[in-house]
C-alpha cells in the first residue's frame, strides 16, 4: 500500500482550494423499499452494507457511478475513529458510501481504473437522540457479531445516512484505505457531520468481533502524506472558522 496517492488523509481547511467547478453531489435512487432486502456483513474489517447498483451518483462528478457498498470506520470507547481528520481532528466514526464507474461492468473491473471509483464520506459525531437511518443498520449488528457472518435489511432511505446538505464538500484523489490500496478513488468528504446518540454510538464501537475473536475497535487507518496533492472545496474555506465540519 505505498504510492503517493494514498487515503485517508488530514484536510487541511487553511490549504484547500476552493473550487466553483465543484456542483452539489445528487443521488438518484437512493430510497429503497422495506421490501427490497439489503445483505449486511461483517467482514473482519468493518461492517459492510450491499448497495442495489440503482443507487446512483448522477451530480457533482464528471461521469455517473454506480453504488456497490457502504460501510463505517470507527474508534473504541476511549477515543475516536474516523479516517479522515480535519485540521488535526479526529471524529467519532465515519461512513463511506463506494461508488464505481458506469463506464465499467462490475466493482472490480473499475477499481483499477484511474476513473474507476467514488467514495462518498461522511463524520458521525455523538449528538442528542436516536438516529432513525443508522438505527436501520445498528439494530442488526448482534446478528453478525462473529467475522463472516450476514443478515439481510429491509431497504430504507440510504440517503438519510449522509448529510442533507451535499453542496459542502472537499474532494481530493486518493486511495482505497484498506489493500489492495488502489490509488482510483476520487473522495468527496462531506463538511456537516451526522448525530448519532451516544447508545447508538456505543453499539457501533462495541458489537462486532475481529478474526482475532476481540472487539472490532479502531479499525481506521492512519493519515498518509498528502504528496503535493491539492485538496479542492467546494465552498470558501479561509475566512472564518464557521466552515469546520459541524
Amino acid at each position: 500500500c505505498g504510492g503517493t496517492k494514498q487515503s485517508p488523509i488530514n484536510v487541511d481547511t487553511a490549504q484547500a482550494i476552493f473550487s466553483p467547478d465543484l456542483r452539489p453531489i445528487q443521488l438518484s435512487g437512493y430510497s429503497l423499499p422495506a421490501n427490497q432486502l439489503l445483505k449486511l456483513k461483517n467482514n473482519g474489517h468493518t461492517v459492510v452494507l450491499e448497495l442495489p447498483d440503482s443507487l446512483a451518483l448522477v451530480g457533482g462528478y464528471a461521469q455517473q457511478y454506480r453504488a456497490a457498498q457502504l460501510h463505517l470506520h470507527w474508534g473504541s470507547p476511549a477515543g475516536p475513529g474516523s479516517e479522515h481528520t480535519v485540521n488535526g481532528r479526529r471524529f467519532a466514526a465515519e461512513i463511506h458510501v463506494v461508488h464505481y464507474n458506469t463506464k465499467y461492468d462490475s466493482f472490480t473491473e473499475a477499481m483499477v481504473h484511474p476513473d474507476g471509483l467514488a467514495v462518498l464520506g461522511a463524520f458521525l459525531e455523538v449528538g442528542h437522540g436516536e438516529n432513525q437511518y443508522y438505527h436501520e443498520i445498528l439494530k442488526h449488528l448482534h446478528e453478525i457479531q462473529e467475522v463472516g457472518q450476514e443478515t439481510l435489511v429491509p431497504g430504507f432511505n440510504i440517503a438519510g445516512l449522509l448529510p442533507a446538505n451535499l453542496k459542502l464538500y472537499f474532494h481530493y484523489n486518493g486511495s482505497l484505505t484498506t489493500p489492495p490500496c488502489y490509488q482510483t478513488v476520487k473522495w468527496t468528504i462531506f463538511n456537516q457531520t451526522m448525530l448519532l446518540s451516544h447508545h447508538q454510538m456505543s453499539v457501533l464501537v462495541s458489537t462486532l468481533k475481529s478474526p482475532e475473536d476481540e472487539l472490532l475497535q479502531n479499525n481506521y487507518r492512519p493519515v498518509q502524506s498528502l504528496h503535493g496533492r491539492r485538496v479542492l472545496a467546494s465552498f470558501q474555506t479561509s475566512s472564518s472558522a464557521k466552515h469546520i465540519p459541524g
